[in-house]
């Protein structure tokens, strides 16, 4: 008779997010994000704002964190990650904050930066910045 006291499957991830997430915590453990929000129209992709968030588990889904992103107090279309550590370790706050600002410096002068990152959209689905060519 099979043991009916663990899963047969693997879970299911619900969004582009949630694989991100589980498979970044399984390979590094703990680790800081840098994220920035942004707004997307077209051909323009718009920094709005930017935090850092300590994952220490991979239970937060794309619901908590757009959740958590309502206290942005504005419209966002997509948010880019950027997993960071420091030793194998999460970083510290003051240093996260000055890989944070260096990050939007980066990204102000050239949005192709966010494809360093993981960039999602507000649904949780997988995105990348494209350059467009000039005419």
């Amino acid at each position: 008779m099979a043991r009916r006291d663990r899963p047969t499957t693997a879970p299911v991830a619900a969004t582009d997010f949630d694989a991100w997430l589980a498979a970044t915590f399984r390979d590094q453990g703990s680790f800081t994000a840098l994220v920035v929000l942004v707004r997307i129209a077209e051909p323009e992709v718009t920094p709005l704002v930017s935090t850092f968030l300590t994952i220490v588990g991979d239970e937060v889904d794309w619901a908590g964190i757009v959740e958590l992103f309502k206290g942005a107090g504005r419209p966002w279309d997509g948010a880019v990650f950027f997993a960071q550590l420091d030793d194998g370790a999460p970083l510290e706050n003051g240093e996260a904050r000055a890989r944070l600002r260096a990050l939007e410096q980066r990204i102000r002068a050239d949005r192709l930066v966010i494809n360093t990152g993981d960039f999602f959209d507000a649904r949780g689905r997988r995105l990348r910045v494209d350059e467009i060519p000039a005419n």
